[in-house]
């Protein structure tokens, strides 16, 4: 009270003191547009941080007031020395005044007919940096893992450099000594080759040679493994994302659903809490199905078309696995695809969560990082989910880095491969009546959930709709419907024996089609935007069959392509241009939030929607992504698909 005592007296003087005027001109003020949607009051962060008093220095905290039906937090600069509880008796004991007026006045009455605020809680920004112990740890993780494949990359430089040096050596001392045993020559002058090290091991330390061998070669090949030497070299192999090589065009519909996603990301985020015009963004982007590219609804049918191709090339990898184990489903075949799986994408996933914790601790954020807060925070205690791949069954506000229920969902659809495979192999009858069983409960779920609990047809932009996520969006048993019919596409791409398309007029007749139903699909979603008050027939419908169709019109366009009718949609996603970006298109899906977080997080003033401040972001977001994600897939990613299991 001291502290804050002397500032309030000091800038009621009539030449302030510079920290006094510092700490005023932090303060959140009303602007302009408040009828558009600019109705917090932010403040400046680093002007109330910059402010050295007598004693004290200044620190921002937020107070969250409501006034009527509207909810605004006010950006206050108050003594270092107050904590939270003190901020809050600050504020409703009527002490911070300037001039006899309030520091936090209401909304004029011209703009709110109701003139009380109602205090709702207050917070503080912490000044300082402090980790805690997991949060250490979780830097220390993502050092280590990425200091190892710079070591490797190292270490196989120079082993390659001496080789090629001892080579050239070799052959200069053949050349001279054409007459003499090559063997014994290379054993007398001390050669590096693994036949020297067996046999030297075995004639001084009585070592089994072929043990040593084998472990030499294990350790050299874990480091070839994890070096940039090699895994660079994948990201540019068209092989590397697609077992066995074909189906070319999945290249390019995987890219162009991820830059559908990262678009709908760096526009949704934003407008969570960051515009200062909101409501221009609702009238202009929600209601006009120009932007679907952006709105939150039809966006998010890039996820339906990630869990087809998820499928189709799962059905695809395990009948290339099964042909390569002489026509045979074995116990340890399915162990061993299930682990691959794991292997692919839980060493990236990992890191990403480590990272993420990392960043909460040791960035210094703005006022907009609270509504990420307590998602964010889950980590220390919701780890574990994560780690077994099952964070989308949890309630959709303890998932730890929530973009990333969707490992866990397409995991969970993973693992029902080898069943329905193993059906399809055993009992074609059976296999099909457990297809269609399937299909129809994910779309009877879906249905039923969002007819009960009066769901939305998407996540409107204010997230309000907390039962849109956590009762059907992350769930398995309501967005199983694409991976089935992606497994069903693989299995019959892999097995054909002929083609499905035999005629220009039916391949004419199917590129219509299904170019009427995507139209169809994205346009109702404006049509049943709003949220119903009451169990609605419309929006349950669609909501049980616009992810089953949106597959199958996606499966349309790959079975076209692969059969000789894509025209220049083939030539298209085809193009080379696509392999790199899908090489590294699951580390973009995993790194991309964290670039639009950091950015919205380190805002101290609210962001301003026009299209072209979209259109920057956006481009901004992707650079960062693309050059990020680059180097986290030959560093974090493809190590581990490279690395294989030695027994000795």
């Amino acid at each position: 009270m001291k502290d804050t005592n002397t500032f309030l007296w000091e800038i009621n003087q009539d030449k302030p003191k510079e920290y006094a005027v510092l700490m005023y001109d932090a303060f959140g003020k009303m602007g302009s547009n408040v009828e558009g949607g600019n109705i917090n009051q932010p403040g400046l962060v680093q002007e109330c941080r910059s402010s050295i008093g007598p004693s004290f220095s200044g620190q921002y905290c937020q107070v969250f007031l409501e006034q009527g039906e509207i909810q605004y937090f006010v950006g206050i600069c108050v003594p270092n020395s107050c904590g939270e509880k003190d901020v809050k008796n600050l504020v409703l004991s009527g002490q911070l005044y300037f001039n006899q007026r309030s520091l936090i006045p209401p909304l004029p009455s011209i703009l709110i007919n109701q003139s009380s605020q109602r205090l709702i809680m207050t917070h503080c920004l912490s000044d300082t940096i402090a980790p805690d112990a997991s949060e250490v740890t979780c830097l220390f993780v993502c050092c280590v893992m990425l200091a190892v494949p710079l070591a490797a990359t190292l270490f196989t430089a120079i082993v390659k450099s001496e080789q090629s040096k001892e080579v050239s050596h070799t052959a200069e001392f053949t050349n001279l000594n054409s007459n003499l045993n090559l063997y014994g020559t290379i054993r007398t002058n001390g050669s590096l080759s693994s036949e020297m090290n067996c046999t030297t091991s075995e004639e001084n330390n009585n070592i089994n040679p072929a043990q040593l061998c084998v472990s030499r070669n294990c350790v050299y090949g874990c480091l070839q493994a994890f070096s940039l030497q090699t895994t660079s070299q994948a990201i540019f192999r068209s092989s590397s994302s697609i077992p066995g090589g074909s189906f070319s065009s999945l290249n390019g519909i995987r890219v162009l659903s991820l830059l559908w996603i990262i678009c709908g990301h760096s526009a949704q985020f934003p407008v969570i809490s960051n515009l200062d015009n909101y409501k221009t963004w609702k009238k202009t982007v929600e209601s006009n199905p120009l932007y679907v590219l952006t709105i939150s609804g039809p966006v998010f049918l890039a996820v339906d078309t990630f869990l087809l191709l998820g499928g189709l090339l799962s059905a695809k990898s395990l009948l290339s696995s099964i042909d390569q184990a002489e026509n045979r489903l074995s116990t340890s075949l399915v162990a061993n695809y299930l682990f691959k799986r794991i292997k692919r994408i839980q060493p990236l996933h990992l890191f990403i969560m480590c990272l993420t914790m990392s960043l909460i601790a040791l960035v210094r954020w703005g006022p907009y990082w609270f509504p990420f807060i307590d998602t964010m925070m889950d980590c220390k205690a919701y780890w574990w989910a994560n780690l077994l791949l099952i964070s989308n069954l949890l309630p959709v506000h303890e998932i730890c880095i929530p973009w990333t229920w969707y490992l866990s969902l397409d995991f969970q659809c993973y693992t029902t491969t080898p069943v329905l495979v193993y059906l399809y192999r055993r009992n074609r009858g059976v296999f099909a009546v457990a297809s269609v069983g399937l299909l129809l409960m994910t779309i009877v779920a879906s249905t039923v959930v969002t007819a009960v609990l009066q769901l939305p047809v998407f996540e409107p932009s204010t997230m309000t709709s907390e039962g849109y996520v956590l009762h059907y969006y992350v769930k398995p048993y309501t967005r199983y419907g694409p991976f089935l019919i992606g497994i069903l596409t693989g299995i019959y791409l892999t097995t054909r024996k002929k083609q499905l398309l035999t005629q220009t007029r039916l391949a004419a007749l199917g590129w219509f089609c299904c170019l009427s139903l995507m139209a169809v699909l994205v346009g109702s979603a404006y049509i049943l935007k709003e949220t119903p008050t009451y169990p609605s027939f419309p929006h349950a419908l669609y909501q049980g069959l616009h992810r089953p169709l949106w597959a199958l019109t996606v499966t349309w366009i790959i079975l076209a392509c692969e059969e000789g009718y894509g025209g220049f949609i083939k030539t298209f996603l085809s193009l080379s241009f696509w392999v790199p970006l899908s090489n590294i298109s699951f580390a973009c899906y995993l790194v991309h939030p964290v670039f639009i977080i950091l950015y919205n997080g380190l805002q101290e003033t609210p962001i301003h929607y026009t299209n072209i401040n979209f259109m920057y972001m956006f481009f901004g977001h992707l650079v960062l992504t693309v050059v990020v994600s680059y180097i986290l897939t030959v560093l974090v990613e493809k190590p581990y698909l490279f690395l294989k299991w030695t027994r000795i």
